[in-house]
């Protein structure tokens, strides 16, 4: 199913902002964030590809597919190319404005998969069952660290057996001292999708409380010491990441 939606360009920190507030997945961003995340986040329409492929591979019939932190729906309009059409999808963000335009774009498109939104709090914990799949897209990093653990221990008791985690998340370098070099590279890329020094700046400022990365060998021992017992990196570029995780 292609996406031809016609997107909204994200201009949210185009002009000065006089005191800058944390970011919020609001009505404002919502109406440009898929604009955002392609401009801002790189090669994330492959990303997209790969973790459509991945969930192709492990979904199963009976079971359900999960997308946490769904956003405008992105992540399981990509998939539902892929998957067999009879397994249902659950998309889950704490964005009203966010599920808003997700409904929107799936009754544009004719999404005819059985599939159902929910609005909650990951951080709160998230009710998981007869999972085959469950999707975290640059996600975990907006949750407040106290409460990752409590939520990846969620996803994997909702996990069948055999059943995956597809987890993207922005990272920190292994060597501190590579930080700054990876930032910077980052920094050029969002200069080449026409974002201005002001817009990278208050951007960076809204974030700086409400993204927080972890080391890729952070997330993976996460993973790890709440039982899933194979992990994979299927993507990188500098300071992004995507994991590939399974339950015994």
């Amino acid at each position: 199913m292609a996406l031809i939606l016609v997107m909204g360009k994200d201009e949210v920190f185009k002009g000065e902002i006089e005191k800058a507030s944390d970011f919020k997945f609001g009505a404002n961003v919502a109406k440009v964030f898929d604009d955002m995340v392609n401009r801002s986040v790189p090669y994330y329409g492959e990303i997209q590809r790969m973790m459509a492929e991945l969930a192709a591979d492990h979904a199963r019939e009976e079971t359900f597919v999960y997308d946490l932190g769904c956003s405008t729906g992105t992540t399981m309009i990509g998939m539902d190319t892929m998957v067999n059409q009879q397994i249902k999808f659950i998309g889950v963000d704490d964005s009203q404005e966010m599920l808003d335009k997700c409904k929107s774009k799936l009754m544009e498109l004719g999404f005819s998969r059985p599939y159902e939104l929910r609005c909650a709090d990951l951080g709160q914990g998230v009710k998981i069952e007869n999972a085959s799949v469950v999707v975290l897209c640059l996600t975990l990093q907006f949750v407040r660290p106290i409460y990752r653990e409590r939520l990846l221990q969620d996803i994997y008791n909702g996990l069948n057996p055999g059943g995956v985690l597809i987890l993207v998340e922005k990272i920190l370098a292994e060597e501190s001292n590579f930080n700054r070099d990876f930032i910077n590279y980052y920094y050029n890329y969002k200069r080449r999708n026409n974002y201005s020094e002001m817009e990278i700046s208050q951007k960076r400022e809204a974030l700086e409380n409400v993204l927080v990365p972890y080391k890729l060998s952070e997330n993976i021992t996460l993973l790890r010491d709440k039982g899933f017992a194979h992990c994979e990196v299927f993507f990188k570029w500098y300071n992004f990441a995507g994991l590939v995780a399974v339950k015994k």
